[in-house]
């Protein structure tokens, strides 16, 4: 069972980690926010808490068909691991977002909502960490995993709505030192969670 701090601590780090990274979600947020306002850059933000669900829904049924399988939870832990080990790569050698963004058109826009929706990182993400996450959890606490997806979500939508706040009174702060060393230091923790996943992954083979 994962301890309360524990469970704070990976849903923080995993959600900053993708409510402030750069991605699809995060230009829109950005965008609206400079050609509207900042009350349309978090209405953008808040998207999250109703596109997720169904994608939350699909990987727990899957996971839980094949949750007794050895190997398949293995090689989900693998690829977990990949997946946020790649995630925290990219957020070490991040070097600040340009102003570009706001030269989006309204067409560009609509693309960019659509390929959001079918934006394959929540699919990977949820399938290969946070589901098999909350399953854990939830053998033991329904609490605990409830508590997990608020935090997570929590971080996620605030960050974006955090962005949004300090976007629309300045531009600069994507290219800040402070937003660049958060990310690389988010990253860091990352791969951290990594090494986790990777041991989890070795251990269901029994090479651990």
């Amino acid at each position: 069972m994962m301890e309360p701090s524990s469970i704070f601590t990976t849903a923080v780090v995993f959600g900053l980690s993708a409510g402030l990274s750069p991605g699809p979600l995060l230009t829109l947020v950005i965008a609206e926010t400079l050609k509207r306002g900042i009350a349309a850059g978090i209405r953008i933000a808040v998207a999250p808490l109703i596109t997720d669900l169904p994608i939350i829904a699909g990987c727990l049924m899957l996971l839980a068909t094949f949750a007794h399988a050895a190997a398949f939870v293995g090689v989900v832990a693998l690829l977990g691991g990949l997946f946020i080990a790649w995630m925290g790569y990219e957020n070490i050698r991040f070097t600040g977002v340009g102003n570009s963004t706001g030269a989006l058109q309204t067409s560009q826009l609509r693309t960019g909502v659509i390929a959001n929706l079918l934006n394959p990182y929540p699919y990977l993400f949820w399938l290969t960490v946070g589901g098999p996450l909350i399953l854990k959890t939830a053998r033991n606490s329904l609490f605990s995993a409830a508590l997990f997806l608020s935090l997570f979500y929590g971080c996620l939508v605030g960050s974006k709505v955090i962005v949004a706040g300090a976007v629309g009174r300045s531009r600069r702060f994507l290219g800040s030192r402070a937003y660049i060393w958060i990310i690389r230091f988010l990253g860091v923790l990352l791969v951290i969670f990594a090494w986790v996943f990777f041991r989890e992954g070795l251990g269901q083979f029994g090479w651990i």
